[in-house]
């Protein structure tokens, strides 16, 4: 008989989009390290990270969001889903809904048990941000995370959990931070119109994935959440003297007048999402992300694991 009801949901076959990323990449791992199957969708079965995890021991399948047979493929057996895609921005306003009702519906039609999706703290409280019926913030990329968070929920899985994860602490090593603090390799600063005193509040990606796997384990316990995802909040400031101590080399803080940031080749979007930080913030429950029991990385803790890859002018 197919279906979840014939299934054991916690100790089933995973189906993990975005596993050659940082947060899919970091669920597997976990699934891994918890004696998980795991199965990896991905457009290039012949990639370097497609490779890797296959020689892992990750079922690795080849799979589209736009093509409909390929989802069903990839789901068929499957027991959980962890649900990821790209936010959205002007420039392709369309990709990350409909890739998540893709996915979503293609979960629904196999009988999947447990979805945990992930998407970003704050998503579904927009409409409460200062200036936000103004036009102050970029629409596309909240409304849209909120969209898909509602798919979810809406498509009456048995099981289903929203991480919600704040500033990612991988976004400070390269590649990523040679695309949001490119300043970082060439000046050996951030250079950001974020304040000196604006706390941010950070999250390794490996604790997303610990969350995920947790999340698959006890499906009922996590049901029905939406769980805001950091473990500690700093100022770039002091972050910026973390990753000095750890390295020995210089590193600093600058703040951007709103003139020099729009000077910057990536301009307003990328300038407002930044004072974002200022104004709103994701302002996760620190004590309500530890009540669930699962480790936390702290940010030293992660400078010192990946102080070698850092690349500091």
């Amino acid at each position: 008989m197919k279906g979840f009801l014939c299934r054991n949901s916690t100790h089933g076959l995973i189906l993990v989009t975005g596993a050659t990323g940082k947060q899919g990449g970091a669920v597997v791992q976990a699934l891994l390290a918890a004696g998980r199957p795991v199965r990896a969708m991905t457009r290039d079965l012949n990639s370097t990270a497609a490779q890797a995890l296959s020689a892992q021991g990750v079922e690795v399948v080849k799979g589209d969001f736009n093509d409909a047979a390929s989802l069903d493929a990839a789901l068929a057996g499957v027991d959980g889903v962890f649900s990821m895609q790209m936010g959205s921005h002007p420039g392709d306003p369309e990709t990350e809904i409909v890739t998540g009702k893709a996915l979503i519906e293609a979960a629904k039609r196999a009988g999947v048990d447990t979805v945990v999706h992930t998407s970003v703290a704050r998503a579904g409280d927009q409409k409460n941000f200062v200036g936000w019926d103004e036009g102050r913030w970029e629409p596309l990329y909240w409304n849209n995370k909120a969209a898909v968070i509602d798919m979810v929920k809406a498509q009456g899985f048995p099981h289903w959990t929203i991480l919600k994860p704040a500033m990612i602490m991988e976004d400070i090593l390269p590649p990523q931070a040679d695309l949001q603090f490119p300043t970082l390799r060439t000046r050996g600063r951030f250079e950001t119109v974020i304040d000196a005193d604006t706390g941010i509040d950070w999250i390794a990606a490996a604790d997303i994935g610990a969350f995920a796997a947790a999340a698959f384990a006890e499906p009922e316990r996590f049901h029905g959440h939406e769980i805001d995802l950091a473990s500690e909040t700093f100022t770039l400031p002091v972050v910026a003297d973390k990753m000095a101590k750890a390295t020995g080399k210089a590193v600093t803080a600058v703040t951007l007048s709103q003139d020099e940031a729009l000077a910057r080749h990536w301009g307003e979007l990328f300038t407002s999402s930044e004072a974002w930080n200022n104004v709103e913030g994701y302002k996760v429950d620190l004590e309500a992300a530890r009540s669930w029991g699962v480790p936390l990385t702290s940010l030293d803790a992660f400078i010192e694991q990946h102080r070698d890859k850092f690349v500091i002018g």
